[in-house]
């Protein structure tokens, strides 16, 4: 494969690069030619990608002095250079809002939402005086509609959602683009990730809606039960986050999945009660 020239050569950060959607995203970009830079919260991970030849910095989203040493590392590497970032890192977990207190919704907004946030300001110095840029969100489907049992996650995504409309019309005249990609369901260890944090934070045998955690949650939780229906790999993000960097005029949004689209589309046209109605149904 012809790859471009180092001093021409692209420059991406990735977050959350430990599985999943970021792990892939870091494959597919190297194999288009970037060098990518991805960083994974747990130094283990970090050195697992190392010896896949991978620069990779640790990055804790929930601590600001890794956030701006991983920075740092990349920039002292590339003489200053950032051409994109790719911010994926992120967690949920199952829960009836009633059940989640406020640290657990403190802890998935430092994580979520945050963090990004934070690493999205200091970049930006880095791409005004380079004079283009693009931050790419990681959202979901779940930014887009409401889903029960996913409170926490869905509320770091809408404000995601909200906060990367507000940056784009702020950067709007200059060649700095903030962009979403709102993936549905995609093969990743997300579930496995989840029950971790369901454990930590929610105490269901005490809730008194024990008897639906118990029917409703703790199967899907912790059975493998294959892949969910429209379920597609994690190259399906990536080829979509590929369009999004090498577009002229990149989209404001780019969605991946079939419910996506249907769901986007739903929310569009359908009144708050007929998208309940849909909803309410699984």
């Amino acid at each position: 494969m012809h790859h471009e020239s180092p001093v021409m050569q692209k420059i991406i950060l990735i977050t959350g690069c430990s599985s999943g959607i970021g792990y892939d995203a870091a494959l597919g970009l190297r194999e288009a030619g970037w060098r990518v830079f991805a960083s994974c919260r747990k130094a283990e991970d970090c050195d697992r990608l190392r010896a896949l030849g991978f620069d990779s910095p640790q990055l804790d989203y929930d601590d600001s002095a890794s956030i701006s040493k991983a920075l740092q590392t990349v920039t002292e590497a590339t003489g200053g250079r950032l051409d994109a970032v790719f911010n994926n890192g992120a967690y949920g977990f199952p829960g009836a809002i009633e059940d989640v207190s406020r640290d657990a919704m403190r802890a998935i907004f430092e994580t979520n939402l945050f963090g990004v946030h934070e690493l999205s300001r200091l970049v930006i110095p880095i791409m005004r005086a380079q004079g283009h840029g693009r931050i790419v969100n990681c959202s979901s489907v779940l930014g887009l509609v409401a889903y029960k049992w996913r409170g926490p996650y869905v509320a770091t995504k809408f404000a995601m959602e909200g906060l990367t409309d507000v940056f784009r019309h702020e950067m709007r005249g200059t060649d700095i683009h903030p962009i979403l990609i709102e993936p549905g369901p995609i093969t990743s260890r997300f579930r496995q990730n989840s029950a971790r944090r369901f454990e930590q934070h929610i105490d269901w045998e005490n809730s008194v809606l024990a008897d639906v955690y118990r029917d409703q949650v703790l199967d899907r939780l912790y059975s493998e039960r294959g892949p969910d229906p429209f379920e597609l790999p994690a190259r399906a993000v990536t080829k979509v986050l590929i369009r999004a960097l090498h577009a002229r005029r990149p989209r404001p949004r780019y969605y991946v999945t079939k419910p996506t689209y249907a769901l986007g589309f739903a929310r569009r046209v359908l009144s708050s009660r007929m998208l309940d109605a849909i909803l309410s149904k699984g």
